[in-house]
This record gives C-alpha cells, sequence and structure tokens, in this order.
C-alpha cells in the first residue's frame, strides 16, 4: 500500500497543473440570493441541494478537515468550493449544517458495501450538476434545476485526488489532519492513516481513470456517459482493460420538464426514471459490490437510496422553468417577441416542441409523455463524439457466469449490453430489499412500461425550450456562448471563447470576456465541435436546419426565446393534461 501511494503522488503533482486560478468570495447569505417562480418552496430546495443519494467519496470527518494540496486552506472551505464553480452556502439548513456547497451531501452508509465499511461520508448529489448561479452585476440569480454553468467537475476531482495525495505523502499535512479528527495516539494515527489510504486509491483511480482526458473538459461540461460506464464495467470489478476515454463532454441537461418527457439525456437513450437516476450515482462513487463471486457473498450490493430517488423525481416533476427576471436582466420586449414566435413555430417547433405541447398517446397506465424531437445526428451535425466514445466489446471477467443467458459465460461482450446487465443486477436487488408493492413499483418507475422501447440510434434530443435562456452554454456540449449565435450559420460562431462567470442578458449566454478565472473553450478540439444546428442558405440536412435569418429576426427570436415560460411557476402537468386540454394535432 505505501509502495503505492508513492507511486500515486507523483501523479498527483501533475494534476494541479490543469486547476484554474480563479477569484473566490465567501458564501453569499440566503437572503442575498434571488430565487425564481420554480413552483419550489424553500424546504424542496434544500433538502435538493443536500439529499443523499447514496453515493460517498471521503470520511465525512476527513472531508471536512482536508487541506489543499498546496497550503492550509480547508478544501470543503468557500473559497476552495468557489474556485471550481460549486456554489457555495451559509450553514443553517436543517439538510446542511456543516454549511457545505450545493449537491455535497452526508451519506451515511448503514452496513459494509464492498470496500466502504459503515459509517458516515462526503458524497456528491444530482443538484451538484443540476443547480445553478447566473452572477450579473454583483447580483446572484438561483435556477434549480439548470445546468451546473460554472462547475469545472473534471479539475474538482483531480484537485481532491491532489489533496488527498500531498496529506499522504506530506507528514506535516497529515499530522495536522489528526489534531483536528484527535486522533492523538500513534495507534489512532494508524487506523486514520490507513482508512485514508484505502479511500485515497478509490479517487485516485476515478481521477486518473474515470476522468482522465489529453484535454481539460472546463467549466459546464462532463462526459457522464463514459465516466458511468468506466465506474460500472471497469473500476468497480477491477477489469481496466474496459476503460473508454472519456472524450465526449456534455452540459448537464436541465431537469425541468424530465420526468414528463418521453426520452431524457442528450442522445434519448432511457426511459424509466429509476433506471436513469440509480445509474447516475453508480457512475459518482455510489458504492457497489461487483467483486464478490456469487450473490450470497455480496455480488451486486449496494448503498441505493432509492426512497430518495423516488422523491427527488416526484420533487422534479413539480419544479417550473424559470421566467425571465425582468426586474434585473431588462424588460422583455413584447412585440418583438411575438414576432419571434411565428418564427419558431415556422422553424423550430416541429423539433422542440411549444407549450401546451404535443403528447404521446395514453399508455397502459393511461400516462401521456411530453414528444421530444429525435433528430438524427447526421441531420442536424452537431458533434458526434457522443455515440464514439465507449469502447464497444468489454471484457466481463469473473462476472461473466452472473450475466443474462444470452451473455453468460462469453468472455467478451458488448459494452452496452455488460454494462445494462450489471446496473440492472443492482438495480433489482437493490429494489428487492425494499418490498414495494405492485403500486409503489409503477409509481418509482414513473409509470413507464417495461421493458422500455430500444433508444434510438445515433439521434440527438430536441425537448422543449421553455426557460432555455438560463441554461449557457448551448447545444449539447456547451459549445456555443449565447442564443444569438445559436441562430447564426454555423461557420460565423466563435471558434474560441472564453468561458466566463458573468451572465450576459443581451446575446443571452455566457459573458466571453477573457481575463483571471475564464477557461478558453476552443471548438476545433475533439468532442467540442459547434457545427451543425445552423440556419444558413442550402438544402435541409447535413448539419442546416433552417433559413438564412436576418439579423432583425435572430434577436426577435433571442426574445421569445426569453419570454418562455410565459406564466411563471407553470408546472407541466405529469401525466398529461386532461382530455379537453389537450393541444389540437
Amino acid at each position: 500500500m505505501k509502495k503505492a501511494i508513492r507511486e500515486l503522488g507523483v501523479g498527483s503533482l501533475l494534476l494541479v497543473s490543469v486547476v484554474l486560478p480563479t477569484s473566490a468570495q465567501q458564501a453569499p447569505a440566503a437572503d442575498s440570493v434571488i430565487y425564481l417562480n420554480q413552483a419550489w418552496s424553500q424546504d424542496d430546495r434544500d433538502w435538493y441541494y443536500h439529499f443523499s443519494q447514496g453515493s460517498v467519496v471521503l470520511s465525512y470527518d476527513i472531508f471536512l478537515n482536508l487541506e489543499v494540496a498546496g497550503g492550509q486552506e480547508l478544501f470543503r472551505s468557500d473559497a476552495n468550493s468557489e474556485r471550481y464553480g460549486l456554489i457555495t452556502q451559509p450553514p443553517g439548513s436543517p439538510f446542511n449544517p456543516d454549511g457545505l456547497p450545493i449537491g455535497i451531501s452526508k451519506t451515511t452508509v448503514a452496513a459494509p458495501v464492498g470496500d466502504w465499511p459503515a459509517g458516515d461520508y462526503a458524497g456528491p448529489t444530482c443538484a451538484l450538476c443540476h443547480a445553478t448561479q447566473l452572477n450579473y452585476k454583483g447580483k446572484r440569480i438561483r435556477i434549480d434545476g439548470a445546468s451546473a454553468n460554472m462547475l469545472d467537475l473534471q479539475a474538482y476531482i483531480q484537485a481532491l485526488n491532489a489533496a488527498m495525495r500531498a496529506t499522504l505523502t506530506d507528514a506535516a499535512k497529515f499530522d495536522r489532519l489528526a489534531a483536528r479528527l484527535g486522533a492523538a495516539s500513534p495507534e489512532a494515527k494508524a487506523r486514520l492513516r490507513e482508512r485514508f489510504e484505502r479511500q485515497a486509491l478509490a479517487t485516485y483511480e476515478y481521477a486518473t481513470r474515470s476522468a482522465a482526458t489529453f484535454w481539460p473538459w472546463g467549466p459546464a461540461r462532463i462526459d457522464a456517459l463514459s465516466m458511468i460506464s468506466n465506474r460500472v464495467t471497469a473500476n468497480l470489478p477491477g477489469i481496466p482493460e474496459n476503460t473508454s476515454t472519456p472524450i465526449a463532454p456534455v452540459k448537464p441537461p436541465f431537469l425541468w420538464n424530465a420526468p414528463q418527457g418521453l426520452w431524457t439525456q442528450w442522445a434519448a437513450i432511457i426511459q424509466d426514471p429509476l433506471a436513469r437516476n440509480l445509474g447516475e450515482t453508480m457512475g459518482v462513487y455510489m458504492p457497489i459490490n461487483l467483486r464478490a463471486k456469487i450473490p450470497a457473498d455480496g455480488l451486486f450490493e449496494s448503498n441505493a437510496a432509492i426512497p430518495e430517488l423516488r422523491r427527488v423525481e416526484s420533487q422534479l416533476g413539480r419544479l417550473a422553468p424559470p421566467s425571465w427576471p425582468e426586474d434585473v436582466f431588462g424588460k422583455i420586449d413584447r412585440e418583438k417577441a411575438k414576432s419571434g414566435k411565428a418564427l419558431f413555430m415556422d422553424n423550430c417547433a416541429s423539433c422542440h416542441n411549444a407549450w401546451p405541447y404535443r403528447w404521446t398517446e395514453p399508455n397502459k397506465y393511461g400516462k401521456r409523455f411530453v414528444l421530444v424531437g429525435l433528430t438524427p445526428q447526421s441531420y442536424v451535425g452537431t458533434d458526434h463524439t457522443q455515440a464514439e466514445a465507449i469502447r464497444p466489446f468489454a471484457v466481463t471477467g469473473q462476472l461473466g457466469d452472473h450475466l443474462p443467458p444470452e451473455l453468460r459465460g462469453k468472455d467478451a461482450v458488448p459494452l452496452e449490453a455488460f454494462k445494462k446487465s450489471i446496473q440492472r443486477a443492482v438495480l433489482e436487488r437493490a429494489v428487492a430489499k425494499l418490498k414495494l408493492t405492485p403500486a409503489e413499483l409503477l409509481e418509482v418507475n414513473g409509470y413507464r412500461e417495461l421493458p422500455q422501447p430500444p433508444a434510438p440510434d445515433r439521434v440527438y434530443k430536441a425537448a422543449p425550450r421553455d426557460g432555455v435562456w438560463a441554461t449557457p452554454p448551448f447545444l449539447h456540449n456547451g459549445s456555443v456562448p449565447n442564443l444569438y449565435e445559436m441562430l447564426v450559420p454555423a461557420s460565423e460562431r466563435s471558434k474560441k471563447f472564453c468561458v466566463g462567470r458573468e451572465f450576459d442578458p443581451i446575446k443571452v449566454g455566457l459573458d466571453t470576456t477573457c481575463g483571471p478565472g475564464t477557461f478558453v473553450l476552443d471548438t476545433g478540439l475533439l468532442g467540442n465541435s459547434n457545427a451543425g444546428h445552423s440556419f444558413q442558405e442550402g438544402p435541409r440536412g447535413n448539419g442546416v436546419i433552417g433559413p438564412l435569418l436576418t439579423d432583425e429576426q435572430r434577436w426577435a427570436l433571442v426574445e421569445y426565446l426569453k419570454s418562455i415560460p410565459e406564466e411563471p411557476g407553470r408546472v407541466t402537468p405529469f401525466g398529461g393534461p386532461p382530455e379537453g386540454q389537450l393541444p389540437q394535432k
């Protein structure tokens, strides 16, 4: 173990170089944040920000007292959290007594799972990537369920790894940590070191395998699908041959209307919310035992928090898209927005849908779902890397004898089938422990008909645009800085731009002014293309999705996108509106 730690320590020094220097500030007081009407109470928000989804990274007491790699500042401090784009919170909420940033929660592991003993841990929750704050002229506007446009998750993971490595290799650092935790005797220090070393190795593996890339993703972008695949098929079962390089970063999608939509994820790959939400936790540190020989020994056991995932899905089902705050960002030109609405209906609504939305026919449970456009990548022409990032085949290793009959006993199988088989086994074991009634099981699966239909191949999902103004940068991979540039010919878009932290209410997006703390996004790099979804002269297809617009038309469309939803706090009814309120087809 000590040899491994010494070897890993060298890698940690290399990782520090990607950490971006940024200005930082203390957590703003709760009453200084502007909350928009999204139909949630403050209690809803406080719970969402810090509920436990079952993920664990580091013992809670260690996380509260760990220092950064290059100094004695605490890693969990507001200043350091701000450095990586986390949204800091003051203490006071019953769900967050220690004043942790949004998306970091305290998780209790009640019984040992694999290498994780029972105890209290710090871990991420979905709000880390699905809540944002728009900064404008000193004001902070909170958007719940939006894309975390300042979060640099890759750099944060790497900085945590560097902090852990530095603490294990620097005797003075370790002694300070031990003193904070009351580990004074040699025996207590030895127990702390053993616990810390074991957890540090897991983070090192995550930082240097699951999130390892040739160039950094930067803020607002994560290759979540590759990271989930790597953890489930490579890291946890100990089969490094199955690792895929995460070269297809995307911005986290916004979550309002997600429970109501027919398909979710950028590539429209899943319908069942339980499989979607539990799959996400599998990618971010949920303890899972994939090394036991047989299920009787704990194989497929996990720390799944299904009741909490059930609640968050229900709560997201009543989350309203945010309305443009005219008192902060300026008045909407209603006449211009009206012209933009007509243009949207002519050029965009066939894919993106518009309120009151087009719905599916009722399924066997009587539920309708919002139709989302499924546009072939070859037509829309946007970056294609997501469909190619994950390796095609997987080595099954010791799990080969525990796969479904069609895969059982094979040394190598399609990776996607391997991953889904593991996820299904983990899910079924977790659900079985709860002894849910048929009605409860139906609810937790979002009233979807199972098995779900095959996912469409190589498409991008075009969901309704209500509230999209609050979710820069744009396109699935965050390669377009503002809404205005979404409406020009793709060749005229910025090829390099700085990703800053200030909102631009004119072009509606991120301020691209370069300066300290900004990140330069180069759209010429693999996975970063901002081609496609182009409005230009020529036949439709191959990246052209609409006609060349005049500048007046572009600004009218921007104004319309600022204006929706037209009713603040409007929640899309789950399961569909009453029959008499359905839109005409």
